[in-house]
């Protein structure tokens, strides 16, 4: 009996001082627990802030543009019901039904969710470094036509042509560098300061002319889209001789 006592003792008295560490402890992590939820739940109003202003944006660029619910249900796949809702605020904005949106209004998805500006006046531009070139994207429309630069690295001896397709439009501007374009039959080379135009369901290739870099300008857009050139060289007002210095 009495080694049960002395057990309950030491048992109650380890008890009791973990008892004490614990709240001390919770104590402490209570604090510091409600500074982090503190700070998460400022984090959750800004966000709430944003994603509540997105259903009146959308309705007044929809109303802009003059478009019913039921055709931008058409051409976008996404319900009437949830357009709608979605509108009112009474569904949450989700990049699923943001994405076919930007689409369809042709803008940023920045637009959409109204994301704050930086201030910063600076282009952050991000370098793609594809088939051993590198594309600069110049243009952040999710549609129509997208601009790049094309950076061709000089290399020891030409590339050979390997020619290929896909639906589109393209028109180039060369900046630097000799640019052999493999068009069909033709095999070109553009100097700085000349274009090309043409459909990329043609088999095309595009590389240099003699191993040094190029640098290009590309404007690519859907299949039919040509590029509109204003000028007109062979106006009222064109000089009858190019060639005269």
């Amino acid at each position: 009996m009495s080694g049960d006592a002395d057990g309950g003792q030491d048992s109650g008295s380890q008890g009791s001082g973990t008892q004490d560490t614990g709240s001390q402890d919770t104590g402490s992590e209570s604090g510091r627990g409600g500074g982090r939820e503190s700070g998460r739940g400022s984090s959750s109003r800004a966000t709430d802030d944003v994603l509540d202003a997105v259903g009146p944006r959308l309705r007044a660029l929809r109303r802009r543009r003059g478009i019913t619910l039921a055709e931008l249900a058409a051409e976008t796949g996404i319900s009437e019901s949830t357009l709608s809702r979605l509108e009112s605020g009474r569904r949450r904005a989700t990049l699923e039904l943001l994405l076919p949106l930007a689409r369809r209004y042709d803008v940023p998805l920045d637009d959409l969710v109204g994301a704050p500006r930086t201030g910063d006046p600076r282009i952050h531009l991000k370098p793609v470094r594809r088939f051993g070139m590198i594309f600069v994207p110049l243009s952040r429309r999710p549609g129509g036509i997208h601009a790049f630069k094309m950076i061709i690295p000089a290399r020891p001896e030409p590339l050979a042509p390997t020619p290929q397709t896909h639906e589109g439009q393209e028109w180039v501007y060369v900046l630097s560098g000799r640019l052999r374009l493999v068009l069909g039959d033709r095999d070109l080379v553009l100097p700085p300061g000349e274009a090309a135009e043409f459909d990329t369901s043609l088999p095309h290739w595009l590389g240099s002319a003699d191993g040094g870099a190029v640098e290009l300008l590309i404007l690519f857009g859907p299949h039919g889209m040509r590029a509109h050139v204003r000028a007109d060289p062979t106006g009222p007002d064109a000089d009858p001789d190019p060639d005269r210095a």
